[in-house]
């Protein structure tokens, strides 16, 4: 069930657990909960209208999550240690409520500032190679030194060596399960000094075992509370450029790190770069491509987050361009400097929303440079 997507909206007058309730009844996503919460101006109300709203959607029966059921959730929360973040907590990262089906809860192990504070993701291939784990510890140690916060899935490779290198100056996991379900397992010692010197959420109920169809939805947060990603060693088809994705939707700064072309663990970000994305090979570079940083030292208070960058997706809309491009294209390949030439916008934004097509599987590239739909 999904009445469409609407920003999040505030609603200060509600129990934690109508809020619970609300989100985790059946059929209510993030981008529901939004429009149900704008429509009926508290989680309190939203859950009265449900059942008739369901009714009309042809739901016979529809019961919304009961309240014993968030209750248990808060005390399963609490005794995780983790505390409970709505979206219109002023804890709540600003950048994270800016994006499209913003999480409405986030459950937080550790401190709730370093979720405020400026990011980087750092990102990449599970069955990294030793140069690739070296680049990542490189990578992140940079970036932590630099004054950036550095955010990445817990995975094992390239996550979980970024993770690693940054703890003496702050990382933020973003767990796939419940903030005490760690994946993977042999992760446990790093979750824990994680959550003594940063922090790891989730939008998962605490106890929850993280499933196939977490890790998408936990990626685009992975972008989405930061202001870029930086991605080494991932193959063409893998969950890293499903990230890579999301953050060019966010209007997030993409940034890849080449590597040689005969590696496959390399393909995804050699076609980043090919397509637009910023080639970095240090941290020097990343904070180079930013621009000035706030610096923020984890002793300090949080402070607002500078505006997002443009990314190469922002000139003439995202949507319209794509659709601009698969009026152009057909079964017979196209040349793809011909489309560019055609479509009146620069190289980088036509490459990257023909990566988004390409990742989406509407576009497929072949041989001498022609594109044609998949």
């Amino acid at each position: 069930m999904d009445t469409g997507t609407a920003p999040p909206t505030m609603s200060g007058t509600d129990s934690d657990i109508d809020w619970l309730r609300l989100i985790r009844s059946r059929r209510v996503g993030p981008a529901t909960f939004h429009r149900l919460l704008a429509e009926h101006g508290s989680a309190t109300a939203a859950l009265l209208a449900l059942p008739e709203i369901a009714a009309r959607s042809g739901m016979a029966d529809y019961r919304t999550c009961p309240e014993g059921v968030a209750a248990a959730e808060l005390a399963a929360g609490r005794r995780a240690g983790a505390v409970l973040i709505r979206c219109d907590d002023a804890r709540y990262p600003d950048r994270l409520r800016e994006i499209d089906g913003a999480p409405p809860v986030l459950w937080v192990r550790g401190d709730p500032a370093w979720l405020s504070r400026d990011g980087m993701a750092v990102i990449g291939a599970r069955n990294a190679s030793s140069l690739g784990l070296r680049m990542a510890r490189g990578m992140a140690a940079g970036l932590g030194e630099g004054g950036l916060n550095v955010v990445a899935g817990l995975a094992r490779g390239i996550d979980t060596a970024a993770h690693d290198a940054a703890l003496p100056t702050g990382t933020v996991a973003v767990m796939a399960g419940g903030v005490d379900v760690i994946y993977p397992p042999e992760n446990a010692s790093l979750a824990a000094r994680i959550a003594e010197s940063g922090a790891l959420i989730s939008e998962q109920p605490p106890g929850t075992e993280p499933q196939a169809r977490h890790f998408p939805t936990r990626n685009r947060i992975v972008s989405g509370i930061t202001r870029g990603v930086v991605v080494i060693e991932a193959a063409c088809r893998s969950g890293t450029l499903i990230t890579a994705k999301n953050a060019l939707d966010q209007h997030r700064d993409v940034m890849a790190v080449p590597g040689h072309p005969m590696d496959a663990r390399a393909s995804g970000c050699n076609a980043l770069i090919r397509d637009g994305a910023t080639l970095v090979r240090s941290a020097a570079d990343v904070i180079d491509a930013l621009g000035a940083l706030p610096l923020r030292q984890p002793p300090a208070p949080p402070k607002p987050p500078a505006a997002p960058r443009r990314s190469h997706r922002d000139a003439g809309g995202p949507v319209q361009l794509e659709g601009r491009i698969m009026s152009r294209l057909g079964p017979s390949p196209t040349d793809e400097n011909d489309l560019i030439r055609d479509l009146g916008v620069s190289a980088a934004t036509a490459s990257a929303a023909i990566l988004a097509l390409e990742l989406e599987g509407r576009v497929q590239r072949l041989a001498g440079g022609r594109l044609a739909i998949a």
